[in-house]
């Protein structure tokens, strides 16, 4: 199913709605098969992914050129991204002055550890779905 193809479908599935001839559940189900055909048949120049592990990981469908970008963007779309936490960190360090140790010793001031990068990241591998 092409994009356009599935695109329409999403319509009739919420012109359906509005006409009162499904319910919500319905439209939910319609549009989940949808997309799940589409992400099936992908056709572009990376390939689709998912993860398969520990919640909340598990089940995760990207789209990535390869494993490793497959996993960073499984791990960015549920959460559990450090380099985006790192980023803003650092953005922050820059306007108060503070130095990158001195945040990852104590991120409240308060004597406390906390923070992204003390979160356990869940065990999971990587699967090509086409």
């Amino acid at each position: 199913m092409d994009r356009i193809s599935a695109m329409r479908n999403v319509e009739d599935a919420l012109r359906a709605f509005e006409d009162g001839e499904a319910d919500l559940a319905a439209t939910e189900r319609r549009v989940a098969a949808v997309l799940r055909t589409y992400a099936s048949e992908f056709e572009g120049e990376d390939d689709v992914f998912r993860a398969v592990g520990e919640p909340p990981v598990d089940g995760t469908i990207v789209v990535a050129p390869s494993k490793p970008a497959a996993r960073e963007r499984v791990l960015a779309r549920t959460g559990l991204s450090v380099g985006a936490d790192t980023l803003d960190a650092d953005s922050t360090a820059k306007c108060s002055g503070e130095s990158r140790d001195d945040r990852s010793k104590d991120r409240n001031n308060s004597g406390e550890l906390t923070g992204r990068e003390n979160d356990s990241v869940p065990e999971f591998e990587i699967e090509r779905v086409r």
